[in-house]
């Protein structure tokens, strides 16, 4: 019998559904119908951000749910993150409560700084001459203020580097429960990967399709002949084979999609699982990071000047 994988344990206690639907790149005409697609095939995860413009539609989502008694609020896991231009220690809470209001919630289950990059106050965009200097301790310390108010039940970070996660731990009172990162068989995170584990903070896979949908980002990790073999074997599809994959390697996974029989598909990896002659092939697919940040990237603006700056080398 497979084990279903159905949740993974974060340092708080609480239990985070381990497959949750992106939102990432969903129009907001689209994304309310993604979202109670999503709820009625059995997602409890969904996965938000000030940053991808949409909220207000998923909290009207949300609303309508809840009003017809399809799904509880506590039955729910909402994820969300702080902007980039909302770092500052004051704005914290200005943006935590902007993101409640838009998403008609009372709490969220997890709110992530999304970038350790920093913008100006109000800024729109990601122009080189809106990059700041992060001061990460600072901004922590408002998400720990968050957190002990109850207003974020679990606080962490999004595309942070083994160090950057390391330097947080260090000084954090509150340990991040969390680090969102890009993860899938492509990029398989193992260094990340081991430090999270090593140090409680669980990680969590966005794009673990390898975004086969996003016009700027282009890869065939779908086509992959390793995971098209599995996936022939096992009589299941490659986005079905990547998802499951993620679970075994101990991940929660993050499928964005508005087509509603891909949503119901990468919902379908809890009855089976890959056997470890075959888990063991995925070893063999050549690594290539998709997402790079190449924005937040300046020689003279802002705190990175390459991209193995802002990634500490793992790139």
């Amino acid at each position: 019998m497979a084990k279903a994988i159905r949740f993974f344990e974060l340092n708080t206690g609480a239990k985070i559904p381990s497959v949750g639907l992106g939102t990432w790149q969903s129009d907001p005409g689209v994304v309310a119908d993604a979202v109670t697609t999503a709820i009625k095939a059995g997602y409890r995860h969904i996965d938000c951000a000030q940053a991808y413009n949409n909220e207000k539609e998923v909290g009207t989502a949300l609303q309508k749910l809840f009003s017809e008694g399809v799904v509880k609020r506590e039955d729910l896991w909402i994820t969300s993150k702080l902007a980039c231009h909302d770092h500052a220690p004051e704005d914290v809470p200005k943006a935590l409560d902007r993101t409640l209001e838009n998403l008609q919630l009372e709490y969220l289950d997890l709110y992530l700084i999304h970038w350790p990059v920093s913008m100006r106050k109000s800024s729109v965009g990601y122009k080189p001459e809106n990059l700041t200097q992060p001061d990460i301790p600072s901004t922590w310390k408002a998400m720990e203020a968050q957190y002990n108010s109850g207003k974020a039940r679990a606080i962490g970070v999004s595309n942070f580097s083994s160090k950057k996660l390391g330097d947080l731990l260090d000084i954090a009172e509150v340990p991040p429960a969390v680090n969102q990162v890009e993860c899938h068989p492509y990029w398989q995170q193992g260094k990340l990967r081991e430090f999270c584990k090593s140090r409680g903070v669980h990680l969590s896979g966005y794009s673990p399709l390898g975004s086969p949908g996003t016009g700027f980002i282009k890869s065939d990790i779908l086509k992959n002949s390793v995971i098209t073999t599995i996936a022939e074997k096992l009589s299941k599809t490659p986005a079905q084979v990547a998802l499951r994959w993620g679970l075994q390697m101990g991940h929660s996974v993050l499928p964005k999609s508005t087509n509603e029989s891909r949503i119901k598909g990468n919902f379908d990896v809890f009855d089976w699982s890959i056997p470890d002659d075959l888990l063991c092939k995925f070893s063999e697919i050549p690594q290539k990071k998709l997402i790079k940040g190449t924005g937040f990237v300046h020689e003279t603006l802002g705190a990175y000047k390459t991209v193995e700056e802002l990634w500490d080398g793992e790139v």
